[in-house]
């Protein structure tokens, strides 16, 4: 299931069970999405581990992250990324990728509190 949720500046994007055939479409388009928003956001990810993207999938997903990094650096004021296993190494590949500040962390609630930590007060 990938779902993506747009609540005031928060955008929660899920790719979790139970997975279906349209998963890595939906993924993508979601992503899409994401490049497009055109207001300051924070951005939370959570993936339940199992889902895979194909290899044109793992293209298209490389392909946005360079399309995409002025537009996502601009907006994007902090990214927490929630994942089984996740580690400092995982975390190191994401920061290379985006300047803005960033975590990846096993735990939704710790990201939430990473992300609410980075919100606009206004």
């Amino acid at each position: 299931m990938v779902d993506l949720d747009i609540a005031g500046s928060l955008l929660t994007l899920r790719f979790l069970p139970p997975y279906a055939d349209t998963d890595e479409r939906d993924y993508l388009a979601a992503l899409v999405r994401i490049g497009q928003h055109d207001q300051p956001f924070e951005l939370l990810t959570i993936f339940g581990g199992g889902g895979k993207l194909s290899v044109a999938g793992e293209r298209e997903q490389a392909l946005w992250f360079k399309a995409t990094r002025s537009h996502i650096s601009a907006h994007c004021r902090a990214a927490a990324i929630v994942r089984p296993g996740a580690n400092r190494k995982m975390e190191e590949t994401f920061q290379k990728l985006w300047p803005m500040r960033l975590v990846v962390l096993e735990d939704e609630t710790a990201a939430r509190a990473f992300l609410a930590d980075h919100r606009d007060p206004a």
